[in-house]
C-alpha cells in the first residue's frame, strides 16, 4: 500500500471539506493558530522569569572555613 499519492490526499481534502464546510474549517485553524501563539508567548514568559530568578543568586567569597 505505501504512502498515498498526490490524488488520494486531494480527495480527502475534498471530503472534509464537504463534510465540514470552509467556514468551519477556517474557524478551527484560527483556533489552532490562537492556541499555538498563546503557548509560544507562555514558554517565553517562563524563560523570562527563570532567567530572572537564576540572577538573584548571591556571590561572594569565603573568608573562613574550618573543619568540623
Amino acid at each position: 500500500m505505501g504512502s498515498f499519492s498526490i490524488w488520494h490526499w486531494l480527495i480527502v481534502l475534498l471530503i472534509v471539506v464537504l463534510v465540514f464546510g470552509t467556514k468551519k474549517l477556517k474557524n478551527i485553524g484560527g483556533d489552532v493558530g490562537g492556541a499555538v501563539n498563546e503557548f509560544k508567548k507562555a514558554m517565553r514568559d517562563d524563560k523570562l522569569t527563570d532567567n530572572k530568578e537564576t540572577s538573584n543568586t548571591i556571590e561572594g567569597e569565603v573568608t573562613n572555613k574550618t573543619k568540623q
